[in-house]
Formats: structure tokens, C-alpha cells, sequence
């Protein structure tokens, strides 16, 4: 029996804030998101206070997790400062560790992955989650263990592109599952949410379902877990930066000038924060008829070659516009996994291969520092 939001609330009825008073009752409690047993909704309070409202957090975790039907829950505490208030600031000259970071110490990786690499985008409409997909089947095949996080907490792909309908089972109830498909262990916020549902998420809160999907989910032994990020350059990207050991970055644009701007921000964004830029990907590089063969390159071609070249990163391949990507996408048929043998599975294999000689050849990082001019 699924739960509802009405049962939900009247069960935080019972958790009291640090005033006392019922969390329903605080104005603290974003909407509340209930359905197929799973259950969403934050917790806004002032900076100042986060400390005191951390138990409360954890006491309306409980509670939701122990109503019947429900299977997940996701509760995260959002801080906000109040109008007016500075943030506090360093000392002149010197330099803040990163969030999540102690100043000189390792970052904490997941237990038992060995590697992890996102796949970014400056922009949306690029085919990122499609490159993703296929370059974490070309890994595979490989020989190589590897997972695959859908980290775009508002625009979640992964869902469509395995075609995969089925729930993630919940072990102890604590801990997620993640499913296997075509060989990939695969985790998304997409599985746990309904397709039409609208994330209207804080970055907080978009930070402590990173997380939860990063710690909380039993990946497993894997030699390489490949996150799907959102595009852009925001709170997701840098918590993977700064909380997440990551060996590598890849850059996922369209050869045409205003898609290279947004792709030339990212390789900027993840050098500044000290992770490896492993390459540049040109997706929709050119289209052949398939009817003439006529090639015609309807986004321009080679942008994204000469911005690598330029901004000092290693070029990745070329992957052409072509319907049976797109058709076999929709479908959840990656191709990598379906048409070993095509000349579209081929070409992200050899960017696979470019990849993993990359990560054959890497170390670690430490935790990057932002200095804070006075």
C-alpha cells in the first residue's frame, strides 16, 4: 500500500522542533513528496540553527521510514542565512578547504570503487546521458566492473535510456539496491520518483540526495562508476568535486560556437577545482544520409577537436547524428550493448578505450582549496 502525503504529515506531527513545537506546524517543511513508496521533502532553517536541527532531521527520518508501505525516505536539512547576515569570512590570504573536506586529507571515496568519472555538459540537448550510457558499455566491454549514477536530479535519463520500470529494493531497510542492466549497476533518483513528478529541490537539497545515492546505495565491487551529471556548472558538480574523490572529468558538446562556450565554462569549472579533465567529446559531429551517403555537417564540425586542443585536453572522438542512435535511445536499447558490431558501437568503444588507458595511467587527488580574496 502506497503512502500519501496526508499520512506522511500527520506522522510529523509527532516530531517536535527544537521549540517544541510539531514540525508540520514550524513553517520549516517544504512540500512533501509521497507516492510508490517513497518519500521526499526538506527541512529549511537558518544557518545559524543547523546544529540544533539536525536531530530533528534525523527523528522525521525515522518516523516516515517506519510508516507502513513506505521503503525510502529522503530527508535533507537546508540552511539558509538570513537577509542581511555576511557570511563568515578567512583571515586575509588565507585558504578555506573545500565543503566537505578536511584541509590536507584524502577525500572520501565509495567503499570498494576503484574509480569514478563524470560525464558533463556545459549545456542541455547535447546527448551527454546518451554518451554516458554507451561509454559505460564500451568499459564494460572492456572487461571491466561498472557502474552508473544518474546524478541530473532534474532531468533524470537513465530511467529511458535502460528502459528500466522496476524499483530499487531496499536492504535493511537503510540502504538501496541498485539494478543491473546489460551488465552496469545502475542507480538514479528516476527510479524512485514518478516520471511526471517535478523536482522543485534546493541545491541542499540536491547535494543530500547526491550523497544518499553515492553512500547509501550498495554498489558492489566496481573497477569505474561514471556519473551522469547534470549540465551546467552548479551545486551538483561541485559536490562530486568536493566531496567525491573523482580521477576525471568528460566534456560532452555539439561542434557549434554556443554549445563550445558552455562546454569551454565546464573544463574551466573542474580544472579550477583540481579534477583531470580526461577529454572532450564532439556529439552530433556530422550526419551521413542514409539514403545518399551525402555528408552534411549540420552543427558545424570540428569545434569541440580545436576548443580540446586549444584549452590543452585530450580530443576524445567524434560521434555522428544519426537516427539509429536516437531510435534505439528512445527505445532503451543502448547500442553498445545491442550492435556490438555497428560503426556507432565501435566508435565508443575506441573513446572507452581512451578513457581507461587515462585511468590505467592517473592517481588520486587531493582536496582541492578556494582562496578567498579580502
Amino acid at each position: 500500500m502506497a503512502v500519501n502525503k496526508e499520512q506522511v504529515l500527520a506522522a510529523l506531527e509527532g516530531v517536535a522542533s527544537p521549540s517544541g513545537t510539531p514540525l508540520p506546524r514550524t513553517g520549516a517543511l517544504s512540500d512533501v513528496v509521497a507516492g510508490d513508496s517513497k518519500v521526499f521533502f526538506s527541512i529549511s532553517v537558518d544557518a545559524a540553527e543547523v546544529k540544533a536541527w539536525e536531530p530533528v532531521r534525523k527523528r522525521a527520518e525515522e518516523v516516515v521510514r517506519a510508516l507502513p508501505g513506505v521503503q525510502s525516505a529522503l530527508v535533507a536539512l537546508t540552511a539558509e542565512r538570513r537577509a542581511g547576515a555576511a557570511p563568515p569570512r578567512p583571515p586575509q590570504g588565507r585558504a578555506m578547504p573545500a565543503r566537505g573536506a578536511p584541509r590536507g586529507e584524502a577525500l572520501q571515496g565509495v567503499p570498494d570503487v576503484a574509480a569514478i568519472i563524470a560525464v558533463a555538459s556545459g549545456k542541455g540537448g547535447v546527448g551527454k546521458s546518451t554518451t554516458a550510457v554507451n561509454l559505460a558499455l564500451g568499459l564494460s566491454a572492456l572487461g571491466l566492473k561498472v557502474g552508473i549514477l544518474d546524478a541530473d536530479i532534474y532531468g533524470p535519463s537513465l530511467p529511458k535510456l535502460l528502459a528500466i520500470r522496476e524499483r530499487p529494493q531496499t536492504i535493511g531497510g537503510t540502504r538501496l539496491k541498485p539494478i543491473t542492466r546489460y551488465g552496469l549497476t545502475v542507480m538514479s533518483i528516476g527510479f524512485l520518483i514518478d516520471e511526471d513528478t517535478a523536482m522543485i529541490w534546493r541545491g541542499p537539497m540536491v547535494i543530500s540526495a547526491l550523497t544518499q545515492m553515492l553512500r547509501e546505495v550498495e554498489w558492489g565491487t566496481l573497477d569505474v562508476m561514471v556519473v551522469d551529471m547534470p549540465p551546467g556548472t552548479g551545486d551538483a558538480q561541485l559536490t562530486m568535486a568536493q566531496q567525491v574523490p573523482l580521477k576525471g572529468a568528460i566534456i560532452v558538446s555539439t561542434p557549434q560556437d554556443l554549445a563550445l562556450i558552455d562546454a569551454r565554462r565546464g573544463v574551466s569549472m573542474f580544472k579550477r577545482v583540481n579534477v583531470p579533465v580526461l577529454g572532450v567529446i564532439e556529439n552530433m559531429s556530422y550526419f551521413l544520409c542514409p539514403h545518399c551517403g551525402t555528408r552534411s555537417d549540420i552543427f558545424g564540425h570540428g569545434g569541440a577537436r580545436h576548443e580540446a586542443q586549444r584549452l590543452g585536453v585530450p580530443f576524445l572522438g567524434e560521434v555522428p547524428l544519426d537516427m539509429a542512435i536516437r531510435e534505439k535511445s528512445d527505445a532503451g536499447l543502448p547500442l553498445v550493448a545491442t550492435e556490438p558490431d555497428g560503426p556507432h558501437a565501435r566508435i565508443y568503444r575506441d573513446i572507452a578505450a581512451k578513457v581507461a588507458d587515462q585511468l590505467k595511467a592517473g592517481g588520486g587527488r587531493a582536496a582541492p582549496k578556494i582562496v578567498i580574496e579580502a
